[in-house]
């Protein structure tokens, strides 16, 4: 099992008392599965999401990724376990505004120590149909082209697991379409797990799976009514 959550839950004190933002919930997800996660603003897709990358602390529960218990690790361990196998796309698409599109797309595999950062950044961003945009800032580049550098920079050392936030939600309906169709042909290219969170049913059908998020509830979609 890459991906398994055991009795997760998140909760936060208010003035009005605890505030619980995802009741306990058991998941797992195979290797190479493509997910959809879907539900109102505010039902806690968001936030799962970020407790399966490790980007949010639990209240309490596990999330196992690749059978490591992130709980039992620190930031840095966390960090790490991202460098080695998670890639994350912002549906704020989060591009560092100082660094050319090459430069954003090779930053994660520098960190991570890689030393063909440049190569594999070129040749992804030449996938995405960005080859003459690579000494191009963040702010020189239309919306579509700022998701597609976020895209590549997401598959950078072929992650075992991608998570996407709303990849299409910040974007015209054509634009969307031809990044939605870019994310499947990569993620079927590098075999990578697929986890996204989108308001879009026609996205959402594309997945193989179809999980619904009710007032901090998860709950999957049978096959045949999705």
């Amino acid at each position: 099992m890459l991906i398994q959550t055991l009795q997760l839950e998140k909760k936060v004190t208010t003035q009005e008392g605890i505030l619980h933002i995802l009741q306990p919930i058991d998941l797992a997800i195979e290797a190479g599965e493509t997910v959809a996660i879907v539900g109102a603003s505010g039902s806690g897709k968001s936030t799962l999401l970020a407790l399966l990358a490790g980007l949010d602390i639990a209240s309490s529960g596990q999330v196992l990724i690749d059978q490591v218990n992130l709980s039992a690790l620190d930031e840095e361990q966390r960090a790490q376990l991202r460098a080695e196998k998670i890639g994350f796309i912002f549906q704020s698409f989060l591009l560092i505004p100082s660094l050319t599109a090459l430069e954003n797309v090779m930053l994660p595999a520098e960190l991570a120590g890689q030393k063909n950062a440049e190569q594999q950044a070129r040749e992804l961003l030449v996938k995405v149909g960005l080859g003459e945009r690579l000494t191009h800032y963040p702010n020189q580049l239309s919306g579509g082209e700022q998701q597609r550098v976020a895209i590549a920079r997401a598959f950078i050392g072929t992650p075992k697991i991608l998570f996407a936030d709303e990849p299409t939600g910040n974007l015209d309906a054509a634009t969307g379409r031809k990044i939605e169709d870019l994310l499947f042909a990569m993620n079927e290219q590098s075999g990578t797990t697929l986890v996204m969170v989108t308001h879009d049913s026609k996205l959402a059908q594309r997945c193989q799976r179809i999980l619904t998020m009710e007032a901090g509830r998860l709950t999957e979609v049978p096959a045949d009514v999705a």
